[in-house]
């Protein structure tokens, strides 16, 4: 049997061990351990502190960047909009919507960390669209769409947010394959783990986001940094009601830290149908639901009237049920 030469042999073990320290000098900390780490957000559990008010209802009112030169001055900025809910409804937890981010640089995310910090608010998840999808069979479109995952995921973490929706856009209205989604999804979720930034995702787009679709990505993932974000009434749009409550259902059972507050949603047909919002409180109670409810008014009529509803129905149901 041929002896190894001792310095042979160190060069083997020492050097290459000495390369991972370099580039990881410390393998214990959460950043390394990937998927084996788990997020641990300390949710508050006053009811009132469990709420926060989407920016999303409001767009009528907020600056985005799809307005143009001549946009009302009376548009407020987004980093004017914390106080504005404080004022208005008395939260302390902002969801804003990336159409009101007019810049992502760290600039402009510092000014709108202050502005909340200031009026005594944080931010309870970011909600993220784009229109490039991990569905698509064209590598390119996949890259952009990764890439928008993580730049998303960046801002949260520069906001101190705990989580960001991001959305899966439909390819085509094809439909979805959930398999390749997993697959595609799981280097962003060790993104995510990386940021210590939770992933949630919507049953909102009827074919790209069906609740049951998303259910078995999420399984095949099976990352503690990519969830579920459970909507009230999205799925009623699409869905014959029993099946929507039961998506709702799996979807708060794959939750984490954020769910969509709605009492009316307007289907496909452009009828209106009524959220049974005691039925969906009763399903977050069923699986131990902690994290925030964001308050999603999305129907016609005044958003302050409507927002307020929804803050006073859900006080009452979490105050009831937990």
């Amino acid at each position: 049997m041929k002896l190894i030469d001792r310095r042979a042999f160190l060069n083997s073990v020492i050097v290459p061990l000495a390369a991972r320290i370099a580039t990881n000098p410390f393998p214990c900390l959460p950043e390394a351990m990937g998927q084996e780490s788990r997020p641990t957000v300390h949710f508050p559990a006053a009811p009132r502190e469990r709420l926060a008010v989407a920016s999303y209802p409001f767009r009528e009112f907020i600056l985005g960047k799809s307005d143009s030169a001549a946009a009302p001055r009376s548009k407020m900025a987004l980093k004017d909009f914390p106080a504005h809910v404080v004022s208005k409804f008395a939260i302390s937890k902002i969801e804003p919507w990336s159409e009101h981010f007019l810049s992502l640089e760290s600039f402009y995310l510092e000014d709108l960390r202050s502005a909340a910090g200031k009026a005594g608010v944080s931010f309870a998840n970011i909600a993220a669209d784009g229109d490039r999808s991990l569905y698509s069979d064209e590598a390119e479109q996949r890259e952009r769409a990764s890439h928008f995952y993580k730049q998303w995921i960046d801002v949260a973490a520069a906001l101190g947010s705990p989580s960001v929706r991001t959305n899966i856009s439909p390819v085509h209205n094809a439909k979805p394959d959930a398999r390749n989604l997993a697959e595609r999804l799981k280097p962003i979720a060790e993104y995510a783990a990386s940021r210590r930034v939770v992933v949630h995702l919507e049953n909102d787009n009827p074919v790209s986001e069906d609740p049951f679709v998303l259910v078995e990505v999420l399984d095949r993932v099976n990352s503690p940094w990519l969830r579920a974000l459970p909507d009230f009434g999205n799925s009623l749009g699409a869905l014959p009601a029993e099946e929507a409550y039961r998506g709702l259902d799996q979807m708060f059972a794959r939750s984490y830290g954020i769910s969509h507050v709605k009492n009316l949603i307007t289907s496909q047909t452009g009828t209106t149908v009524p959220v049974d919002m005691e039925r969906a409180f009763a399903l977050a109670a069923k699986h131990n639901y902690k994290g925030y409810f964001s308050m999603e008014w999305d129907t016609e009529g005044d958003v302050y009237e409507g927002t307020s509803k929804l803050i006073a129905t859900t006080l009452k149901d979490i105050s009831q049920k937990g």
